[in-house]
């Protein structure tokens, strides 16, 4: 089996109330203001054409089987004051 390293980073512009929180593990999350948290992580996207529209998997097995494959994963954020 081959490894293969993706490193994702997004630039977002979000409302000024959220808030960086770290759960009991010190992972890092989103506090929204509505009283919900948020982590962006990995979503595979599936397409049998890649022209055409992807999606997610329909299959709880398929996406088990992907995300068993992922043997480590970082989100860093950091809000940048200007």
């Amino acid at each position: 089996m081959k490894k293969l390293n993706v490193t994702i980073k997004l630039a977002m512009s979000v409302p000024d109330e959220w808030e960086l929180v770290e759960t009991s593990e010190g992972t890092p999350v989103l506090k929204l203001p509505d009283g919900q948290f948020m982590d962006i992580a990995i979503e595979p996207l599936f397409s049998t054409d890649p022209e055409e529209t992807w999606s997610s998997t329909e299959s709880e097995d398929t996406l088990n089987d992907i995300l068993d494959m992922v043997e480590s994963e970082e989100v860093v954020y950091e809000f940048v004051v200007h």
